[in-house]
């Protein structure tokens, strides 16, 4: 071992075990995002939920899917920050959500052939939940860690959540790719039965959060309703304080947009240009395998030269991304975007949440995670929308993915813009 690499390996046994018990959260919540979210739950919509509606049809009601539900969360996100700031009790909220999540996921194995409209709809309950729980989650970095170890603490666990949703969805994808060998009838039981594992598996591993951590029995004072309201309220007439914390939302609302819409976008993609499911499922792979050691790398380059030019570096692998992926039309095309993709996705993701967590006001930072979310979620309302109402107004699901180049360069230009405050 290098020196370097020693250092390295050194830094992180000295993560403090709150950063440890928070970075697993990341390991329990991630398969959901990729099992459910970006692999199986549009997979299922397009061979087994669907009703004999036209590929472009099934494109613009997904894209619509994700919308709606991404428009729920970002209408109560800033709410829900501003409750658990004024009650003190991040970990109990953040149970609140994961449960009803976790449900509504186990319950995704129910809809049968044709069941769209029930599908869709236990899929939105459940990205609710996953999507709610993350503000409580995000804003306790700021509790598990100090400032100088934001960007290390919060790549370890996006890449935690990497390499535990990808061995989990290895052992999904052996049983989806040959179910008969299971003892299981098709490929769409075998994606039903994923989505009680991954239920399972949501709640199996949130435990250590939820029950450690020397801030997990802090009582406050109870939470209430009208008071989260005038908290809300006298943050946003406070907005004018915090300019450089705003643009930087602006920002992340428009290439956090690009990002997450080719991550909800890409197993549809494939699927509308005719690529087997199979190599669908090893493309995600290949990313999830990737993303394990190229988000821990951008921690490290985070921590030594500033987690704004590391995100630079990976909003320029996902404009090439998109650019390629408009072009894409055999297999290895698609294992190679899957391949950049890994490298770039979870750098963009963890730098970007320790970028604002220096930027967040000391005291605020869950109801600022509120905004954080919300900005993040009512990107996802556009890009998916764009994407597929493009694709379907002009009949190409290609000219539609050119869409998010838009998105993805205007955040790099804000960003610039941008001084960071540690």
């Amino acid at each position: 071992m290098s020196a370097a690499s020693a250092r390295r390996a050194a830094t992180l046994r000295a993560l403090p075990g709150d950063a440890w018990r928070w970075a697993m959260y990341d390991w329990a919540n991630s398969a959901f995002a990729l099992i459910a979210m970006t692999s199986f739950v549009p997979l299922l919509l397009r061979e087994h939920w669907s009703a004999g509606e036209t590929s472009t049809e099934i494109t613009f009601i997904w894209g619509s899917a994700n919308s709606i539900a991404a428009l729920l969360l970002a209408l109560g996100a800033p709410l829900l920050g501003a409750l658990a700031d004024q009650g003190g009790r991040l970990r109990r909220m953040l149970a609140v959500c994961v449960a009803p999540g976790a449900i509504c996921t186990v319950l995704l194995a129910l809809p049968g052939a044709g069941q769209w409209t029930t599908g869709l709809s236990l899929f939105v309950l459940a990205w609710f939940g996953y999507s709610a729980a993350n503000v409580f989650y995000d804003a306790l970095l700021t509790e598990v860690a100090e400032p100088k170890q934001y960007d290390l603490v919060s790549a370890y666990g996006f890449a935690l959540g990497y390499i535990g949703s990808a061995m989990l969805f290895t052992l999904c994808a052996l049983v989806t790719v040959d179910p008969a060998r299971f003892g299981l009838d098709s490929q769409a039981q075998a994606m039903q039965l994923s989505m009680l594992v991954v239920g399972a598996w949501w709640v199996l591993f949130s435990i250590p959060l939820l029950r450690g951590g020397r801030r997990a029995t802090a009582a406050g004072r109870r939470p209430r309703l009208g008071a989260a309201w005038r908290q809300l309220g006298s943050t946003l007439r406070e907005a004018r304080s915090y300019p450089q914390l705003w643009l930087f939302l602006i920002a992340y609302f428009l290439y956090i947009d690009g990002v997450y819409t080719i991550i909800k976008m890409a197993v549809d993609f494939g699927a509308a240009i005719n690529l087997p499911p199979s190599d669908l499922v090893f493309a995600i792979l290949v990313t999830n395998y990737l993303g394990f050691p190229a988000t821990l790398a951008f921690g490290f380059a985070g921590r030594r030269f500033g987690p704004r030019r590391c995100i630079y570096v990976a909003l320029a692998v996902y404009c090439l991304v998109t650019f390629l992926a408009s072009m894409a039309s055999q297999v290895w095309h698609f294992y190679l975007l899957a391949a950049m993709i890994g490298l770039a996705q979870g750098g963009v993701q963890s730098l970007s949440r320790s970028m604002f967590a220096r930027l967040a006001p000391p005291g605020k930072s869950t109801e600022m995670f509120g905004f954080y979310n919300m900005f993040g979620r009512f990107a996802a309302i556009l890009g998916p929308i764009l994407t597929g109402y493009t694709a379907l107004v002009l009949d190409s699901q290609r000219l539609g993915v050119l869409a998010i180049l838009v998105l993805l360069i205007a955040g790099f230009a804000l960003l610039t813009r941008v001084r960071e405050t540690l």
